[in-house]
C-alpha cells in the first residue's frame, strides 16, 4: 500500500482537531450558563466513573491496533487477520465491561445517568477508528468524525434548554458517539478480505494488547480519578464543575499543541522502524518537538495572561475559580508535551510501549497519593498540583529513557527563544492590561489576544527560531515543486 502525503494527513487531521477545538469553543458556554456548575459536575464526575469501563472495553486497542495495522497494511491477508482478531477481542472485552456496568447501574445513586452512558461503551465496542488510523487515511476519519461533531453541538442547541435537560445531554454525548463509530464499517469491506476464525490469534491480540492498557489506566489515574476522587472526598458537584471546566480549556489547548502531529507521526514511525529507517525517525522527531514548543508555549503563556478575561467572557459567571486552576493547569499543557511525544514518536513505534508505561504507572502512583493528601485540604486546587507533579515526573522519566533520541540539551534549545518570547508577551499584555483596566471585558479581550500573539511571533521572527526556519523551507519547497 503507497504511503500516504504526511503533509495531506496533517491538514485533514488538523482541519478535525481544528473542528474539535471550535465545536466545544462554542458549546461548552452554553452549558456552562445552562446546566450550571452543579449540572456540569454531575456530568464530569458519572463520566469519569464510565471512564473506566470503556477503557477495559477497549484495553489497548486504539495504540496496538494502530501500530499493528501499519505495520501489516502491505499484506492484506496479514491485515485482515489483525483487524478481525483486534476487534473480536474488543467485542467480548466490550460484553464482559457492559455486564458489570449494568449492575453497578442499578445500585448507585442517578441511574438514569448510569444507565444511558451504556450506549457510550458500545461506541467503544465499534470503534476501529484504530484501523483507519493505521492505514493513515485521516481524510475518512476527519470528515465522520467531524461530521457527528456538529450534529452533537446542533442537537445541544436545540434540546438541552435548563439544568432539568442534563440527561438529554447525557443521551446526545452518548448516541453522537455510537454513530461515529458504527458509520466508519461503511468502507471497511474495500480493505479487508474474510478470514478463517483459526486465524484470529484473539489470545496473541490479547496479551500484547494488555501492555498498552496497563499505561491506558495508569493515565486515567490522573486524568480521570482526580474527577472521581473530587466527587467522593469533596461531595461538592460545583467543584467538580470548575475541574472540569478548567480541563476543557487545557484539553483543547493540549489538541491544538499535539494532538494532529503526534495522531500522524506515530503512525508513520511505526511503519519507519518496520522498515529499519531510523535516522528518519529520530529528524521527524525533533522537527515535531520543534513545532509542539512553537504553539505550546504560545498558548500557556497567552492563556495564563488572559485567564481572568477569558473564564469571565467563555463561562459566564459563578466560575471565578477555573481562572486559579488554569494558572496551575496550563504548565501542563508542555511538559505532557514531552511525554507524549516521546510515547507516541518513539516508544510505541520501536515497541517499548511496557518502558513507558512503568514511567506512567510512577506517575499514576504519585498522583494518587497526592490526591489523597491534597483534595481534602485544597479540592479542586490540590488535583491540579497532584496532576502536575505527575506529569513533571513521567516527561522526566521518558526523555531518561529514550536512548538519547531526544536530550535535556535538544528541549532546551528548542525552548529558550520560544520561552522568552512567550515572557515577552505575558509581561507586554500585563503592562497593556494597566491601561485598558476601564475597557469592557470583551474589547480588552481581543486587544490583549492581537497583542500578545504580535509579541509572540515578532520576538521568534527576531531570533530567527529554528521552528519558524523550517516552515518558510517547507513554504519554499512547496512552491517549487508548484512553479515546475
Amino acid at each position: 500500500m503507497k504511503s500516504p502525503s504526511i503533509v495531506k494527513n496533517y491538514i485533514y487531521d488538523s482541519l478535525y482537531h481544528i473542528m474539535t477545538f471550535f465545536i466545544p469553543l462554542i458549546t461548552t458556554p452554553y452549558l456552562a450558563r445552562v446546566l450550571q456548575p452543579e449540572g456540569v459536575g454531575t456530568f464530569s464526575y458519572v463520566l469519569s466513573i464510565q471512564t473506566y469501563f470503556s477503557m477495559f472495553a477497549a484495553l489497548g486497542t486504539i495504540t496496538y491496533g494502530a501500530r499493528v495495522i501499519a505495520q501489516s497494511r502491505d499484506d492484506k491477508k496479514s491485515l485482515s487477520e489483525n483487524f478481525w482478531g483486534i476487534e473480536i477481542l474488543t467485542i467480548i472485552t466490550s460484553a464482559v465491561s457492559i455486564f458489570f456496568w449494568l449492575i453497578l447501574s442499578a445500585v448507585v445513586k442517578n441511574t438514569a445517568y448510569f444507565l444511558i452512558l451504556t450506549i457510550n461503551i458500545l461506541a467503544t465496542t465499534f470503534d476501529i477508528s484504530w484501523f483507519f488510523s493505521g492505514l493513515e487515511l485521516f481524510k475518512t476519519l476527519s470528515i465522520r468524525n467531524g461530521l457527528f461533531k456538529i450534529i452533537g453541538a446542533i442537537f445541544i442547541f436545540t434540546f438541552v434548554k435548563s439544568p432539568d435537560d442534563l440527561f438529554i445531554y447525557f443521551m446526545i454525548y452518548s448516541s453522537t458517539a455510537l454513530c461515529s463509530s458504527i458509520s466508519l464499517w461503511v468502507k471497511l469491506k474495500k480493505y479487508i478480505n474474510k478470514i478463517k476464525l483459526t486465524d484470529l490469534k484473539i489470545g496473541k491480540h490479547f496479551r500484547e494488547t494488555l501492555i498498552y492498557f496497563l499505561p491506558t489506566i495508569a493515565t486515567s489515574i490522573y486524568t480521570v480519578l482526580d474527577k472521581t476522587l473530587i466527587g467522593l472526598i469533596v461531595r461538592e458537584p460545583k467543584e467538580n464543575g470548575f475541574y472540569e471546566q478548567a480541563n476543557q480549556i487545557v484539553n483543547i489547548a493540549k489538541t491544538v499543541t499535539f494532538g494532529s502531529i503526534n495522531t500522524i507521526l506515530g503512525t508513520r514511525l511505526s511503519y519507519l522502524f518496520s522498515k529499519g529507517s531510523f535516522d528518519e525517525m529520530k529528524q521527524k522527531l525533533h522537527t515535531a518537538i520543534d513545532f509542539v514548543f512553537l504553539i505550546g508555549y504560545g498558548m500557556v503563556f497567552g492563556v495564563i495572561v488572559v485567564a481572568k478575561d477569558f473564564v469571565f467572557l467563555y463561562f459566564g459567571e459563578g466560575y471565578d475559580k477555573v481562572t486559579y486552576l488554569l494558572y496551575f493547569l496550563m504548565p501542563i499543557v508542555m511538559i505532557i508535551s514531552i511525554s507524549a511525544c516521546l510515547s507516541n514518536q518513539y516508544y510505541v513505534p520501536v515497541g517499548k510501549r511496557l518502558t513507558s508505561a512503568k514511567y506512567i504507572i510512577y506517575g499514576s502512583v504519585t498522583n494518587f497519593a497526592l490526591n489523597l493528601c491534597l483534595i481534602p485540604w485544597l479540592k479542586s486546587i490540590g488535583a491540579c498540583i497532584a496532576t502536575l507533579i505527575a506529569e513533571l515526573l513521567i516527561s522526566i522519566l521518558c526523555v531518561k529513557g529514550c536512548d538519547n533520541y531526544l536530550n535535556w540539551h535538544d528541549i532546551w534549545i528548542k525552548s529558550v527563544k520560544k520561552v522568552i518570547a512567550g515572557v515577552s508577551m505575558f509581561l507586554g499584555v500585563s503592562s497593556l492590561n494597566f491601561l485598558l483596566l476601564n475597557c469592557k471585558v470583551g474589547t480588552r479581550f481581543l486587544v490583549d489576544v492581537v497583542t500578545g500573539m504580535g509579541i509572540y511571533f515578532i520576538m521568534l521572527i527576531l531570533f530567527k527560531d529554528s521552528s519558524l526556519s523550517i516552515l518558510i523551507d517547507w513554504i519554499d519547497k512547496r512552491r517549487s515543486k508548484s512553479g515546475k
